[in-house]
């Protein structure tokens, strides 16, 4: 019998244990993650990631890990002398994963120094604890590793790197947020200033045009737009996008073969060749100062549920289940971003134009995107569009070089 309660809710029944439900209602509780060093006997750097350390006594100041009872890495740690445990900030998602997926050499090019007892104490850790082995208690499929503290700093207080959901993400407090908030306001008054410009080329091309700042390293946003005439507004002030692919391509081109990697990185696990395809979309920015995408035959509203998913981050920090929902979105759009020189006699349904718009250093801190533009458009037409658009980008450069 179901019993209802005063509040309105009611009490579920019991039901057959579930594994993979298990692992999605302990996926709620999110945990901080850190690496376990040490050096084995024949000298090997031996690194594991662990999503359960924690705090388990002060007196006697005891720390707990629990490792699976199959993991080969933990049965070599198991015989060092002393271990190291670092505990992973926000910007070492990276390092996580490269860790992870090594089987051997996992300490090559990552820079390190000794614990007081010898183990790796990475860069940029955010805290570190110079650990020995107490106890190793089994607990079903996998040990409880009790240990006691030798030695410990936080040389690097910063945002932790979380798992939750069954991704790893960041914790940023709410004065955070509101000071990167302000941090806009700056380029919002810049923009201000090339507004006819924006207006005249939307009239000009009769579409949506947004000028896009690179906020920071993870977020574009929205900071001026315009529209022509009987098109409706699709990017107000203030939209925040993610730098991951498709996105920012033509920031991400011009910042390196380090941060092209980076950036790369998340759509080489849905797709190998739509990898390549972003990859030589930056190739094709740096070459002809402009990126392109274009919407299939028959399907006007390609863009609907990635611009929904777009709109759902930019009213809040996703939660690693959004921020896969966002990325299944873009991964199954029917968009095209091969790249491709529009040519005469041709006609085009044309998703997207972004230029960038470089700074005095020749770096790239904005960018120019026009869309919502008419469908089934001569190729000669998108060619003057593209003129227009470069034409806009470099007035909007001088204008920024000279305030």
């Amino acid at each position: 019998m179901v019993q209802r309660l005063t509040h309105g809710m009611t009490t579920p029944p019991l039901t057959a244990f579930d594994p993979q439900r298990f692992r999605e209602v302990l996926g709620q509780y999110p945990t901080g993650v850190a690496m376990v060093t040490g050096i084995a006997p024949d000298g090997e750097l031996l690194a594991l990631i662990v999503g359960t350390f924690s705090s388990v006594s002060l007196d006697p100041p005891l720390v707990s890990f629990m490792p699976m009872k199959t993991s080969k890495t933990f049965a070599r740690l198991r015989e060092c002398g002393s271990l190291c445990i670092n505990v992973l900030s926000g910007s070492q998602e990276q390092l996580a994963r490269t860790i992870s997926r090594r089987y051997e050499n996992k300490f090559d090019g990552i820079d390190w120094v000794p614990s007081p007892s010898g183990d790796p104490i990475l860069a940029d850790t955010l805290s570190w604890l110079d650990v020995r082995v107490e106890k190793i208690v089994e607990a079903g499929d996998h040990d409880i590793v009790l240990c006691r503290v030798l030695a410990m700093d936080a040389p690097n207080p910063v945002a932790p790197l979380i798992f939750f959901q069954g991704g790893y993400g960041t914790f940023v407090v709410r004065s955070l947020i509101a000071r990167m908030e302000s941090d806009i306001v700056p380029a919002v008054q810049q923009a201000a200033d090339v507004r006819a410009e924006l207006e005249a080329l939307a009239k000009r091309v009769n579409c949506e045009v947004g000028l896009l700042y690179r906020a920071n390293p993870d977020e574009l946003v929205t900071v001026a737009s315009a529209v022509g005439p009987h098109v409706s507004m699709g990017e107000g002030l203030g939209q925040r996008i993610p730098v991951f692919p498709p996105f920012a391509d033509v920031f991400i081109a011009h910042d390196g073969p380090e941060a092209e990697e980076r950036w790369l990185a998340p759509s080489q696990a849905w797709d190998a060749a739509q990898t390549e395809v972003y990859r030589s979309r930056l190739a094709f920015a740096r070459e002809h100062g402009y990126v392109i995408s274009f919407l299939p035959d028959g399907c006007d509203d390609a863009y609907v549920d990635m611009a929904a998913a777009v709109r759902r981050y930019g009213s809040a920090a996703l939660t690693p289940a959004e921020d896969r929902a966002l990325r299944q979105a873009v991964a199954t759009s029917e968009v095209s971003y091969a790249p491709e020189v529009p040519e005469t006699g041709r006609r085009y349904r044309i998703g997207s134009l972004v230029a960038p718009i470089h700074g005095p250093d020749g770096g790239v801190a904005h960018c120019l995107r026009l869309s919502r533009m008419p469908l089934d458009t001569p190729g000669e037409t998108v060619v003057g569009w593209l003129e227009a658009l470069k034409a806009s980008a470099r007035v909007i450069e001088q204008r920024f070089a000279e305030a």
